[in-house]
């Protein structure tokens, strides 16, 4: 895996059917352990300046895809560090060939931080937490990236 959160390998159209409904990237954990699904807030993506509405969004962990709202209730599956997590984003027609900014940030709880650090303004994976610890995933994250 690469050092920055936004993995480049892994960042295309999705194609279902024959026809582009979409794209994907991956993200690395960064954080020292794994997470259950329970415990992410997962942030807004944003490409090109154009924010997606979370609706539109799906992580893909363990080969099984879950929406935010679903996520929030799974106590069971768990995020590993040594696999990134694929990000799908359904937009007609997906992305154009070529660069695109993407931006996007997530956060996570942890049983041992301080109430203090894990409130909803401290969690908030669209903005730079109070507290700048990217190994705690309270950090927005963005990249260049290429689709060919």
């Amino acid at each position: 895996m690469e050092k920055q959160v936004i993995q480049t390998v892994g960042f295309r159209n999705i194609v279902e059917n024959g026809e582009v409904t979409g794209f994907q990237f991956k993200v690395r954990l960064p954080y020292y352990r794994g997470v259950f699904l329970s415990q992410l807030r997962p942030g807004t993506v944003i490409i090109d300046g154009e924010s997606i509405s979370k609706e539109n969004v799906l992580w893909n962990v363990k080969g099984e895809d879950f929406t935010a709202e679903e996520m929030k209730h799974d106590f069971k599956t768990h995020w590993s560090v040594q696999v990134p997590a694929v990000i799908k984003v359904k937009k007609p027609g997906g992305l154009s060939q070529g660069y695109h900014d993407l931006t996007y940030g997530f956060s996570f709880t942890s049983s041992y931080m301080p109430p203090i650090m894990q409130n909803d303004e401290a969690l908030d994976p669209d903005k730079e937490s109070m507290i700048f610890m990217p190994e705690f995933g309270h950090h927005v994250n963005s990249r260049r990236m290429i689709i060919v």
